[in-house]
């Protein structure tokens, strides 16, 4: 019924820190001052960032780090291949959807943070922090380049990258890329038709269960765009990223229509969404005995996201759900 449509920073110790700064050219600034932000030609623009802290970054950085997979995903949607980045959820380096775009790029961190010694042999001129909080880490990535906090709480793709767009000199091609995303949006919202008020659920399998993906999230937001209803809990934010259910409760992602996958088919998780076929209480479901359930790459559905994962997840939903 499912259709197929490092080393992280661990030792905050000064003199780790220190040394990684002398292995490479990239100065080590003061704490309190943005570390090379001047660019080439001598240029500086202020941005605010998503914690509403003042940033002065090179006016066309040249070398650019993405610690979060929303921050790649977004430097490659306007042009900018960086110079490293920080594996995704579940993966051992960028997303399954981004894996050809990001060939070559080294890997400088893991979900759970940087490794500052790898950002700083990345001799980067502006670091793209993600949702990064922990305010140590910002202070030595701040001592390494311009570094720009780039997703609030809300988690919003569209603010984030009209942000990063900032950060990089590209707010015309950030613009351009969101009214090429309502133009697809307003398109398939048509196209659907009256499946545009249907019921949609998206769920995450892993080995440890099922995962329903709450309102707060990036997929619950480009569903919001197309007028799609939620069921269940989906209705409501999470107090995460998604909701673990028990296959007793497996009737909260009932709906009209399913999309459900992992974050990886390889390793643990090969061979999981054939076992979850097999359970009596996901046969049972609407969805699945419609065969409305279609099976979906989880590391761009029910990860970070991003622009790039929004668009390509319209095209994953016109596939799967008009005639």
């Amino acid at each position: 019924m499912l259709q197929a449509s490092s080393r992280h920073f661990s030792r905050p110790a000064a003199a780790t820190f220190l040394a990684a700064c002398a292995l490479t050219a990239t100065a080590c600034g003061s704490p309190e001052h943005d570390a090379g932000a001047e660019g080439p030609a001598g240029k500086v623009t202020r941005i605010t960032d998503a914690t509403g802290t003042e940033v002065k970054v090179p006016a066309a950085p040249e070398r650019v780090v993405a610690l979060s997979e929303m921050d790649l995903d977004s430097a490659l949607a306007l042009g900018v291949k960086p110079v490293g980045l920080t594996a995704g959820r579940g993966q051992h380096g960028a997303p399954g959807y981004l894996t050809d775009r990001a060939k070559g790029i080294p890997v400088v961190g893991a979900v759970t943070g940087p490794d500052i010694e790898k950002v700083v042999r990345s001799r980067p001129d502006v670091i793209l922090a993600g949702q990064t909080a922990d305010a140590q880490i910002l202070k030595q990535l701040r001592r390494i380049a311009p570094t720009v906090v780039t997703v609030d709480r809300t988690k919003d793709w569209k603010k984030s990258l009209e942000l990063t767009g900032k950060a990089l000199g590209k707010s015309n091609e950030a613009k351009k890329f969101l009214d090429g995303y309502d133009t697809k949006a307003a398109a398939l919202k048509k196209d659907l038709g009256e499946r545009a008020g249907a019921s949609v659920s998206v769920a995450r399998y892993s080995a440890k269960g099922t995962a329903v993906m709450q309102q707060g999230v990036f997929i619950s937001d480009v569903l919001k765009d197309l007028g799609f209803k939620r069921p269940g809990v989906q209705n409501k934010p999470g107090q995460g990223h998604s909701t673990p259910l028990s296959d007793e409760n497996l009737r909260e992602i009932d709906g009209d229509w399913l999309f459900i996958g992992t974050l990886s088919t390889g390793g643990p998780d090969a061979g999981l969404l054939d076992k979850l076929a097999t359970k009596p209480a996901y046969r049972q479901l609407k969805a699945v005995h419609d065969r409305h359930a279609t099976m979906i790459d989880g590391s761009k559905w029910t990860s970070l996201g991003g622009a790039e994962a929004a668009v390509s997840v319209l095209g994953d939903i016109r596939k799967a759900m008009v005639k």
